[in-house]
């Protein structure tokens, strides 16, 4: 997958998909059969490859957050609002229950952001928490810690 910008900045974007790829616009699910370039020549509600999470991946709190961040930014305008509510009532969840300062200001940060429309940086913001998540519940499993986490 790769993007390419008009020249001119007129707000076209293009992007080269390979067979088996997976993009979420505006709500709609597209997965790729054969290789293709599509242009989006239009503002819309896009995302692709790896951005994508699915349900079955949201099993820690930061996926959890950063997939209803994700399900307000391509929700249609009249179900955004109850996905914005989910997002800060898990945030405000793992805030309460992590010892972790950063993980706290990274969760207000993002939800400052999704509450701003930023949805894309808030996003980013809560993909930091992965690893923290990860290394914390290999931790509380007696499993070797491999991730570093917040302080």
């Amino acid at each position: 997958m790769s993007e390419t910008r008009s020249p001119r900045g007129a707000g076209r974007l293009v992007l080269d998909l390979r067979a088996g790829d997976r993009m979420l616009v505006n709500g709609a699910a597209l997965q790729f059969k054969t290789r293709t370039s599509v242009m989006l020549s239009n503002r819309a509600r896009f995302l692709f490859g790896k951005q994508i999470m699915s349900p079955e991946d949201a099993r820690t709190p930061a996926r959890r957050v950063y997939f209803a961040i994700q399900a307000a930014y391509i929700a249609e305008e009249d179900e955004r609002d109850q996905f914005v509510a989910m997002a800060r009532g898990l945030a405000d969840e793992y805030a309460a229950a992590t010892t972790s300062a950063t993980a706290r200001s990274v969760l207000a940060l993002a939800i400052a952001d999704l509450e701003i429309g930023d949805c894309w940086e808030a996003m980013r913001r809560v993909r930091v928490l992965f690893p923290h998540d990860d290394a914390m519940l290999n931790a509380s499993a007696g499993a070797p810690v491999s991730a570093a986490a917040p302080s």
